[in-house]
């Protein structure tokens, strides 16, 4: 990933609150994603596994990254995230706090430079640091004729 490089991905709603979601510009794969029951049918992952998911994965691969950075060549690495959802102030479902636990395969005495990379690696975290500092979303939402319903409406035809 390069400053500025743009990450595009595109949902398409496909039955009830099942998504087909398509990662423009790459060769991946589209993934579905879905709701839980009641709401939906457990066809895919929803939002609150993708976020946990997103965290942990962040997090193992900026700590592989340390760890081959010095020259260690660690085993296979087992990471279990546990999250848990809880009503704000509001009533809202929100997830508060996310627990992340690596396993490493190895003793800790067989890598180098542990010490440094355990304090460090978590700085290289995208995903995490962007959650931990928060990330500004603007919504639009148009309507079939392409007209803003919300969000900044100086970009609509005529305006």
């Amino acid at each position: 990933m390069s400053e500025g490089d743009e990450i595009r991905i595109t949902l398409d709603l496909e039955d009830g609150y099942t998504f087909r979601v398509h990662f423009d510009g790459t060769a991946l794969d589209d993934l579905r994603t879905d709701e839980p029951a009641p709401l939906g049918a457990d066809h895919g992952p929803n939002p609150s596994r993708l976020l946990l998911a997103a965290v942990a994965n962040c997090l193992s691969a900026s700590l592989l990254f340390a760890m081959r950075k010095f020259k260690n060549a660690p085993g296979p690495i087992r990471t279990v995230v546990t999250g848990r959802a809880e009503r704000n102030a509001e009533g809202r479902w929100r997830i508060p706090k996310a627990w992340v636990e690596i396993n490493l395969a190895e003793h800790a005495g067989s890598h180098q430079h542990l010490e440094r990379i355990l304090q460090t690696f978590e700085n290289f975290c995208v995903v995490t640091q962007s959650v931990r500092q928060g990330v500004e979303v603007e919504v639009t939402v148009k309507d079939g004729d392409g007209r803003v319903l919300l969000g900044d409406k100086s970009f609509e035809a005529g305006s």
